[in-house]
């Protein structure tokens, strides 16, 4: 069995947005972020779950339980 992700209560909500289908310029906007932030954190999260796409990332956060 893998082992939870730590994450912060930010990288959370970013990956919840993600999951939720919306755009790195949504999340930004909605999150009073720059584009550029956004880009870092998904790359960021990318790295903690050892992926390298936004599907397979988002799958295992919603398998290790770190979203629904």
């Amino acid at each position: 069995m893998e082992t939870k992700v730590s994450l912060k209560e930010k990288e959370v909500q970013i990956l919840q947005m993600i999951a939720e289908g919306k755009t790195s310029p949504q999340i930004a906007q909605a999150m009073c972020l720059s584009l550029n932030t956004i880009k870092w954190y998904r790359k960021k999260l990318k790295a903690k779950f050892e992926t390298n796409g936004t599907i397979q990332m988002v799958r295992k956060a919603i398998d290790m339980g770190c979203i629904e």
